[in-house]
């Protein structure tokens, strides 16, 4: 199919790609086609929210692309992440073990050793096992190297994301507002000039270097609350940063650069299976959309970076169909956590926000324990064996992603592997079917546990840890059937339920999985 062909289809439906639907062979969920998907890729977004895809939210024309595109797929309104915040939920996904089980796994700095250790069954490793190459471009987030003061960034950095299951990654070093402001490409800093070495510290800067308090004045992007260390392009970051000075990315050209890295690898691997991670980073802080998409939405910097983020799925997926792998291939859309408008930067997000709603009138953003926290947009599409145009209130967390894909290229999960991840491929192939997952777990800044109906917040104090409780109805409750907003808390009306749900989350901290 060409690009014409693709986008008018898109226009009028995609009823030609719509297959009978597939239900489960057995317990495990294990699809009853022999049909797998050949590629999967994988697009994780970063703090867009449940309501800030126009296919979710109220706003019209927002991400256009991405609205016609669910046409083929199914969009899912019951998915959460496991985490209000980054790391802990890609940790998560990656290892289909929730974060809290590992110390050390909360949002992570910007010279964090690795997070995942090189020896755990990963998602990406079972992807290897069954006959894929792996991919990772863009925001990683889980570390790498040794750590804070060990981690050289001028050698080959070991452990590296590749130690975890990958064969290719070009990534972020950190995030867009931590320093170092570099890429690396299979463990090496990009165009380093060896005669300018990187030093990285969080603690002080460095002599001659710009500094975001004392440099306020020159700053391209004012920053509110903390972003106010090292000055790199014009925009202060957390920590301080000396050297690299021709290995330091350029922002407005961030988004660009993942996505022709991440379709240059569905390039190089066209006539073998493939499986790519793509973690976009626009409406991430500091949000600096390329100029093209700057006054695009008329609202402000967020809004044109989630326009900006619409043409990256678009791009990725004209690659797969100019490639003749687009019905070989599994896209799973989503984002990390809930949205944020001030993050930090003095960016004009809130004021310029207008009606929109990033969280779709759901309680609570990113950092809160909320729905509009962890709820996220889930799209999954594979033509002529999911069912298109569809939507599916199913149940379940990213966590899951881990077994799910496992399952779905037929390739066996250790014992003790992904100790918290289910299989929910049946509702993937088939909108109608059942989450097999009863009850969630979030975290940060409060776990939570969380069932289709009802919802139970640890006490304020508790640490985190439900071992520490003594009367779980100082917790938080809420009826999401008759309260979605969560506004009336039911923990002391209804003591049977709170004590229920919280012997659970309990129980789970104490045996170690969940599934």
């Amino acid at each position: 199919m060409n690009r014409r062909t693709f986008l008018k289809t898109l226009g009028l439906g995609a009823a030609a790609w719509v297959a009978p639907g597939c239900r489960s062979s057995s317990a495990t969920g294990i699809p009853a086609t022999s049909r797998r998907p050949r590629n999967i890729v994988f697009i994780l977004a970063d703090d867009i929210g449940y309501g800030d895809l126009s296919c979710y939210g109220p706003t019209p024309g927002l991400t256009p692309f991405i609205d016609a595109y669910v046409k083929s797929g199914v969009r899912f309104t019951h998915v959460h992440s496991p985490s209000s915040v980054c790391t802990p939920t890609r940790f998560s996904i990656f290892t289909g073990s929730y974060a809290w089980r590992t110390p050390g796994t909360f949002i992570a700095p910007g010279d964090a050793a690795l997070l995942i250790p090189p020896s755990w069954t990963t998602l990406q490793r079972l992807m290897q096992r069954s006959g894929m190459v792996t991919g990772a471009v863009g925001k990683w987030h889980l570390g790498m190297g040794p750590g804070p003061g060990k981690t050289d960034w001028n050698k080959p950095i070991s452990p590296s994301a590749n130690d975890t299951g990958f064969d290719y990654t070009f990534l972020m070093a950190a995030t867009a507002d931590r320093v170092p402001c570099v890429y690396v490409e299979n463990g090496t800093v990009v165009g380093l000039d060896p005669n300018d070495p990187i030093e990285v510290n969080y603690k002080h800067n460095y002599p001659g270097e710009p500094d975001g308090k004392r440099d306020r004045a020159t700053l391209k992007m004012d920053w509110d609350i903390g972003h106010n260390m090292a000055v790199i392009n014009g925009i202060g970051r957390i920590g301080y940063m000396k050297g690299g000075k021709k290995a330091i990315w350029k922002d407005e050209e961030m988004a660009d650069v993942f996505t022709e890295k991440a379709c240059a690898f569905m390039e190089r691997h066209k006539d073998e299976p493939f499986f790519l991670y793509l973690g976009t980073n626009d409406i991430h802080v500091p949000r600096v959309p390329h100029p093209r998409f700057v006054g695009s939405t008329g609202m402000g910097v967020r809004g044109d970076a989630i326009r900006q983020f619409d043409d990256t799925v678009r791009r990725v997926i004209e690659k797969l169909y100019e490639l003749g792998l687009r019905e070989e291939t599994l896209v799973v859309i989503t984002s990390d956590n809930g949205p944020v408008l001030n993050d930090g930067y003095k960016d004009h997000a809130v004021e310029l926000n207008g009606n929109h709603l990033p969280n779709n009138g759901l309680k609570g953003w990113k950092f809160t324990p909320y729905l509009g926290g962890t709820r996220v947009p889930f799209i999954v599409s594979w033509p002529g064996t999911i069912p298109g145009g569809q939507t599916c209130d199913a149940h379940f967390s990213l966590v899951d992603l881990a077994a799910t894909f496992a399952v779905l290229r037929g390739v066996n999960i250790p014992e003790k592997a992904f100790p918290d991840s289910y299989d929910v491929s049946a509702c993937f192939l088939d909108p109608a079917q059942p989450s097999p997952r009863k009850d969630l777990i979030c975290q940060d800044p409060l776990m939570s546990l969380c069932t289709k109906r009802w919802k139970y917040i640890l006490p304020a104090g508790s640490g985190n840890n439900p071992l520490k409780v003594k009367d779980p109805t100082l917790g938080r409750l809420y009826d999401l059937t008759n309260d979605p907003t969560e506004n009336k808390n039911l923990a002391k009306q209804r003591p049977d339920v709170a004590k229920q749900l919280f012997g659970r989350l309990k129980a789970a901290v104490i045996q170690g999985h969940t599934n």
